[in-house]
């Protein structure tokens, strides 16, 4: 009855390096990954992903290839366009959002940025629509490939004899491919580049073929879909985001730490923290910094990022916890990125 307990344990090292430790999740918010300028209040959305004229014949070669319908390409063009300026008018960040369908631009195609816009045309664009920035969808593509295949079965026929048949499978996935940019003319800065890309799958089976036909059905809708939801993506690149992390604490050694891991996984977390700070002042060295790591964590929990550190640096520069070294860089990152935040939203 003791092998589970010994196999629980060796998997147990192989992961987390020993059976004294546990893991525990928590919520932290990142800065945005874009930063715009606070004079930057009005913004224009627009479209560049057409193809030039030049490669306007390369670009239907590549849809018919792709097996992709009349204007595929721009209607998903004009739906990320569309799931973007929404997204973007439902943030109070910005006081208005134009979407400009009469400004027509041109890119190579193909699936890749285009040369940056220059600086001239931006400012005119800027001053015409009296916008202090511009989003623009630098490219947008769709690459389709359809599978077909049969397969033999067998069907359960009348008086429950089993009968051979032939099941048709039809697979079409879509890859979606789109770049963005956005310009700041007061600054002379692209203040983002960026690619998204999704993919949607259909699959159709039968023994009847049109059966499997039908995976084609609907395609068209949920790529229209999908390019809506990646432009809505691409609007949040300006916003601050919430991220599921995970940390390693001290639960074994002692009897505190033991009944401190109990009342830990029973969401009793301030009841942990009196047992882990009673063991802070063990006179076993490895106790005391175990302890001090988990006391940092139970700092981070309540948010005081500062003593985190302090208790973090202590566990490590006091009692060797490599662990702590590791923990301590997180929450130096941590706090920078607290720094950041609030300096944007003062």
């Amino acid at each position: 009855m003791r092998y589970p307990v010994i196999l629980l344990c060796s998997v147990s090292i192989l992961f987390l390096g020993s059976c004294s430790k546990d893991l525990m999740s928590l919520t932290v918010t990142r800065p945005a990954p874009v930063v715009l300028p606070d004079y930057v209040e009005r913004v224009a959305v627009l479209d560049r992903s057409l193809p030039t004229e030049k490669n306007e014949p390369l670009d239907v070669l590549d849809r018919v290839l792709s097996a992709e319908g009349k204007n595929f390409d721009r209607e998903g063009a004009q739906q990320a366009l569309n799931g973007l300026e929404d997204q973007l008018s439902r943030n109070e960040r910005f006081t208005e959002v134009k979407l400009l369908d009469d400004v027509k631009l041109r890119s190579a195609g193909f699936g890749v940025f285009p040369a940056p816009l220059s600086w001239e045309a931006v400012q005119k664009i800027c001053d015409d629509y009296k916008v202090d920035a511009l989003y623009t969808l630098a490219f947008y593509d769709t690459d389709t490939q359809a599978q077909y295949e049969t397969n033999p079965v067998e069907l359960k026929g009348p008086l429950g004899v089993r009968v051979p048949a032939i099941e048709h499978t039809a697979r079409v996935a879509t890859q979606i491919k789109s770049g963005w940019r956005i310009y700041d003319p007061s600054a002379r800065i692209i203040a983002d580049e960026y690619i998204l890309n999704d993919q949607v799958v259909s699959v159709g089976r039968g023994v009847n073929p049109m059966k499997a036909v039908e995976a084609v059905l609907g395609r068209k809708e949920a790529v229209m879909q999908t390019s809506n939801n990646l432009g809505a993506v691409y609007a949040e690149r300006i916003l601050p985001y919430r991220l599921r992390v995970s940390r390693y604490y001290f639960v074994g050694g002692t009897r505190n730490l033991k009944i401190a891991k109990r009342r830990a996984q029973a969401g009793n977390w301030d009841g942990a923290a009196e047992l882990w700070s009673i063991e802070t002042n063990s006179r076993r060295r490895k106790i005391a910094g175990r302890a001090s790591h988990n006391m940092a964590i139970i700092n981070e929990i309540n948010g005081d990022l500062p003593m985190a550190i302090e208790w973090a640096s202590k566990a490590y520069t006091d009692y060797r916890i490599r662990d702590s070294l590791r923990y301590l860089r997180i929450l130096r990152g941590r706090l920078a990125d607290e720094v950041a935040l609030d300096a944007r939203n003062n």
